[in-house]
């Protein structure tokens, strides 16, 4: 039986047995924003931001790079190129502008090629580890695109900081008023 017939059955019986991982060939563009100062340019963001939260990274988009994992594994160690290294480039069309200047920030970044550079040796097969590199990946670009999204406060938290800041200019004024009526009181004694 060929693996479609497998998938076809597996899946009209009572629905689908196992969990796929929306893997997409193109990843979603983001906006072409340097900045995020608007409102508008933050929806935006938001929009790419949960696009982007649904898809991996497929393996095209990146460059692969397979080495001898070190440390302790037998002689498989000495055999297999288990460890996965990924590069990307910071200039690659999926990568968000606004969030550049944040990845270059993260320790994954390597100034002399001007990429992000993730690696893995975690398990001893190679397909993990790059699963593995590719989950950090989209994590590590994720995080530094919701870095610089400022939410704005709701009703009931401006409506808390005016009243702190009220009860903070009523202690200021008070406490002014006190310092003024010592210091009004020390010129009023004669010392004569």
């Amino acid at each position: 039986m060929s693996l479609v017939a497998l998938l076809r059955r597996s899946v009209s019986l009572k629905g689908p047995s196992f969990t796929l991982c929306r893997y997409s060939s193109s990843l979603p563009t983001p906006p072409n924003l340097s900045v995020l100062d608007t409102p508008e340019d933050t929806e935006k963001a938001r929009t790419w931001i949960s696009e982007f939260e649904g898809v991996s990274i497929p393996r095209s988009s990146v460059e692969l790079q397979f080495a001898r994992s070190s440390g302790p594994g037998g002689q498989n160690v000495n055999k297999v190129n288990t460890k996965a290294v990924i590069k990307c480039s910071l200039n690659s069309s999926w990568i968000p502008v606004w969030a550049r200047s944040e990845l270059r920030q993260c320790s994954y970044y390597v100034a002399s090629s001007h990429c992000i550079q993730v690696s893995s040796t975690t398990t001893r097969s190679q397909a993990q580890n790059v699963d593995d590199c590719l989950a950090k990946l989209h994590a590590t670009i994720l995080s530094a695109a919701k870095a610089l999204i400022k939410n704005e406060p709701s009703e009931a938290q401006k409506q808390k900081v005016e009243k702190h800041q009220k009860a903070e200019k009523a202690r200021r004024k008070s406490e002014k008023m006190r310092r003024s009526d010592v210091k009004r009181g020390r010129s009023n004694n004669d010392w004569f």
